[in-house]
């Protein structure tokens, strides 16, 4: 499934290579949006672990945590679900993360701009 995420890195890109040498990038993102539920304003943000491969790979490493990104690729589902990937935090709250194999990554220059979909 193809999808394209708006939103901001939570780490530092991290570049790695594999053993036959093929470069890899990871960071994860988060997209937030607001709405109104009953009255009140509710934020609800949704984490993305985006993986790059190759020439994207070493063209990502750069990118750094807060980075404001337009991230096209696919959607690779928990192998043991078929879904998100789920955990239990600290707090003994749940949480989900999805998967993503990005085949397109755009730095937003500027903060406050809007990106087209």
């Amino acid at each position: 499934m193809s999808l394209t995420i708006n939103g901001h890195l939570g780490m530092d890109a991290e570049l790695r290579y594999t053993q036959s040498g093929k470069a890899v990038t990871k960071f994860s993102v988060a997209e937030s949006r607001k709405f109104t539920r009953g009255g009140e304003e509710v934020k609800e943000t949704t984490w993305y672990r985006v993986s790059c491969w190759g020439e994207l790979a070493e063209a990502c490493a750069h990118l750094n945590k807060g980075t404001r990104v337009k991230v096209d690729g696919s959607l690779a589902p928990d192998p043991e679900t078929g879904g998100p990937r789920v955990w239990q935090r600290k707090d003994g709250t749940w949480s989900a993360s999805y998967d993503v194999t990005a085949f397109k990554v755009e730095k937003v220059e500027k903060p406050d701009e809007e990106i087209a979909v």
